[in-house]
């Protein structure tokens, strides 16, 4: 390209009419002297011809520059010169055109891989205007050129557990889906109502069906939290459409993670909780994964198979554990003291109640991590058995009506179902002084499997309690105490995973639950 300037033509004009008359003006100069006298007086000044010569040379100019400008006016150009990234490109008649080429270049890469957010890389494009004599802008050379240098890049969502990069998946919403799912594998009906990692709380009733009864209404799970115990964390990254992976596979990473494998040799003084706490680990892992084991017995040199999946995610859900529970009739004994020791006769029968208990279940991944008794409400007061009893000689006979034998106390397990395991008692922690529940005979006091340091009452009434894991005992065999009375320290001998005291109550030789009784 080259720039035109109309002075050029004037000059050039110029310098052509002032060579002319040089010629000219030798030839005249006599002739023009010899009438300058007589046409002095004869024409006035503007008529002479130096005057007209000049003024004919002026029109000419003015007529050549006129001319001039709108030719050059008729033949300039307007183009762009395009710059990416700051650097020249080339030069286009129209931005439009760049424009219309990243427009057409978009649609072609998300037409390319529609499943995912693409994006175009043009860069920063920048134009500058320019004007020229007959310039020929090279567009054609110009788009080609941009478009060799586009690229194109996926925008995915990043998936980070406790910093660590699990997987990049398409979008935000399979990032949320694959978390939700995690969280439906222990939680369904609370991670359905999830949106995005938010936690609402939602119950639901474990009852399959439904009673007119109030407090059967109530039984049931209700599930008041779900959530990972790992920092999670999703974020948008650039990656090219490869590297995006299958919701699926990120899923079982998940849930899945890896397995180790883990062979343990029972030691001296072993117990299931012991190892299950020695390992951080569910005594419910224990039991699962070694079937053979027995009422909780284990014994030095036997092998335990510990292997646990170690999930990327924790999923810990909180419960609310409802249920009725049956109140025993409290026993009332009318003393006669006609009758001999040990002669008894009911003198009215016994109904009995009910009472709605609440329990703060914890679990991790569906395995249990803790129950913590909230709450005792009752919902039918028992009525009492009457009984006349002789009171002849008899020392140690139990009342009937049992005390908490630990004050403070806080329940730490339930009775029932454990770990696939029955639980023949409940686990009760508080004042570690251990009292006897009701009056009676102390039938045993020593160590048995799997309870440690126990202490037996014989009521003398059909029933017995048991003391189990206790540190040490004040008691010994035959001796009689009350309700109230110090019998042991409570302590965290045999098969137990921590301080507290296992207590039982039997009757006539059957296991009772003992929140029946107190």
């Amino acid at each position: 390209m080259s720039d035109f300037k109309p002075m050029d033509r004037i000059r050039k004009t110029w310098n052509q009419t002032a060579q002319f008359f040089r010629q000219v003006r030798p030839q005249q100069t006599g002739k023009i002297l010899q009438q300058s006298s007589s046409e002095s007086s004869q024409a006035p000044w503007w008529r002479t011809k130096p005057v007209m010569i000049t003024a004919a040379i002026l029109f000419i100019l003015a007529a050549a520059g006129i001319g001039g400008t709108k030719y050059v006016q008729a033949n300039t150009v307007d183009y762009y010169n395009v710059y990416m990234n700051g650097s020249m490109v080339g030069s286009v008649s129209d931005p439009k055109e760049v424009d219309d080429l990243i427009a057409q270049e978009t649609k072609e890469v998300k037409d390319a891989n529609p499943e995912y957010n693409m994006m175009l890389d043009s860069g920063e494009i920048s134009y500058t205007s320019e004007s020229a004599f007959k310039a020929e802008p090279e567009t054609e050379a110009t788009l080609a050129k941009l478009e060799g240098m586009f690229t194109s890049h996926a925008v995915g969502v990043e998936l980070k557990v406790d910093g660590k990069v699990i997987g990049v998946v398409k979008n935000q919403e399979t990032a949320d889906a694959i978390l939700t799912r995690v969280q439906s594998k222990y939680a369904p009906q609370l991670a359905s109502s999830k949106k995005k990692g938010e936690v609402t709380a939602l119950s639901y009733s474990a009852a399959a069906k439904s009673s007119d009864s109030k407090s059967e209404a109530k039984n049931g799970t209700v599930l008041k939290d779900v959530q990972f115990v790992e920092v999670v964390k999703t974020n948008d990254v650039s990656i090219q459409p490869d590297q995006i992976q299958n919701a699926d596979d990120i899923y079982k990473q998940l849930v899945q993670g890896s397995v180790q494998p883990t062979k343990y040799t029972v030691q001296e003084g072993d117990c299931i909780g012991c190892i299950a706490e020695k390992f951080d680990i569910s005594p419910q892992v224990i039991y699962d994964n070694n079937r053979w084991i027995d009422e909780d017995k284990i014994k030095a040199g036997d092998v335990l198979d510990l292997t646990v999946l170690q999930p990327e995610l924790t999923v810990k859900t909180i419960e609310s554990l409802t249920e009725t529970v049956a109140i025993a009739p409290p026993v009332e004994i009318q003393k006669n003291a006609d009758m001999r020791a040990g002669e008894s006769k009911v003198i009215r029968e016994g109904q009995s109640g009910k009472k709605v208990v609440t329990y703060r279940v914890v679990k991790q991944n569906g395995y249990l991590v803790s129950e913590e008794l909230i709450s005792s409400e009752v919902v039918t007061e028992a009525i009492p058995e009457i009984i006349m009893k002789g009171t002849k000689v008899i020392l140690g006979e139990g009342s009937g009506s049992f005390a908490m034998p630990v004050s403070g106390w806080s329940l730490s397990s339930k009775y029932g179902q454990r770990w696939g395991r029955s639980h023949k008692g409940i686990d009760i922690t508080g004042n570690k002084t251990i009292m006897a529940a009701d009056n009676g005979v102390i039938e045993f006091v020593g160590t048995k499997s799997g309870y440690g340091n126990v202490v037996i009452i014989d009521h003398k009434n059909g029933y017995k309690t048991l003391y189990g894991h206790l540190s040490s005992y004040s008691v010994k065999k035959g001796q009689i105490v009350e309700k109230g009375d110090k019998i042991g320290i409570m302590g965290s001998t045999g098969r137990s995973t921590g301080v507290h005291l296992h207590f039982e109550i039997h009757k006539n030789g059957v296991i009772q639950n003992p929140l029946k009784y107190l």
